[in-house]
């Protein structure tokens, strides 16, 4: 799993920093928001190692028992 979530990211990071140079603006300005929710505190483990360092959860009690965890 840890190779498929940093593979991901760095195609995502890919597509967005094309998407940049089309539009004419830094790569830097954009903000990748990584949906975590419903994902095991591995999987966001794995996106932490990875270098991600931005999540957005829906429900403050699933991100209350996993990202203590995480830290």
């Amino acid at each position: 799993m840890e190779g498929v979530i940093a593979a991901n990211l760095a195609a995502v990071r890919e597509r967005i920093a094309a998407a940049s140079r089309i539009a004419d603006r830094a790569p830097e300005s954009v903000t990748l928001v990584a949906v975590s929710k419903t994902h095991p505190a591995a999987s966001v483990r794995q996106a932490l190692i990875a270098g991600h360092r931005v999540f957005g959860e829906n429900r403050v009690q699933e991100a209350q028992g996993k990202y203590p965890a995480l830290r």
